[in-house]
């Protein structure tokens, strides 16, 4: 005789479900209604791990955001010439939104309808602002070329990464987060170092 299972929904499992019902629907179109489906369990057994889905949103982007400003800690972005530890962070930016696509995805598609996507978006503009101030600095060392403005140049460099989640599919057989990488940081670098700029 085999025994009903328990919900054996976590905080954890319920969010992966959530920011994957966020990013096929949109987080406007989502109702506690359809992550319940989803998740095949009852809206009162959601609400016992949230108080909702803005805290689901919360938890998702917090995770996507945590995991990027993380990269300005590690040692490599903070030690060694700026353009140095510029390349390093645009690196670890494309493992990151690699390993946590659906995250990062969501993140990148927020709003500002709600206060946690108006945090959201005001955090993404914080850390958009560190990488300009290290892009600032690699031309203030004279290892980025001058005759492209570093405005430009940080929204042309975010726009190949954040493009990346329009297209990467993890499928086993493609590229991996460390071709990508590599690839970003060739063409990138490649058209903004200085000829001759001393590499590390």
């Amino acid at each position: 005789m085999t025994t009903a299972r328990r919900d054996t929904y976590t905080p954890e499992t319920l969010l992966s479900v959530a920011v994957r019902v966020f990013n096929e629907r949109g987080y406007d179109g989502t109702s506690m209604e359809h992550l319940s489906k989803a998740a095949g369990i009852s809206k009162s057994s959601i609400y016992h791990h949230v108080s909702g889905k803005e805290e689901l949103l919360r938890r998702a982007v917090s995770r996507a955001l945590d995991e990027l400003f993380g990269i300005l800690d590690e040692e490599q972005a903070r030690t060694g010439r700026a353009v140095e530890r510029l390349e390093y962070v645009v690196r670890r930016m494309v493992e990151v939104l690699i390993a946590e696509l659906p995250y990062v995805t969501l993140l990148l598609r927020v709003r500002g309808n709600t206060v946690t996507e108006r945090w959201a978006l005001e955090r993404r503009r914080e850390f958009d602002h560190r990488v300009a101030e290290l892009l600032k600095e690699a031309a203030g060392d004279g290892d980025v070329r001058a005759d492209v403005e570093v405005r430009l140049a940080t929204r042309l460099v975010f726009g190949m990464i954040n493009s990346i989640v329009e297209w990467y599919r993890p499928d086993g057989r493609g590229m991996g987060a460390r071709e990508v990488a590599d690839a970003v940081v060739q063409l990138a670098f490649g058209g903004l170092r200085k000829a001759g700029a001393a590499r590390g």
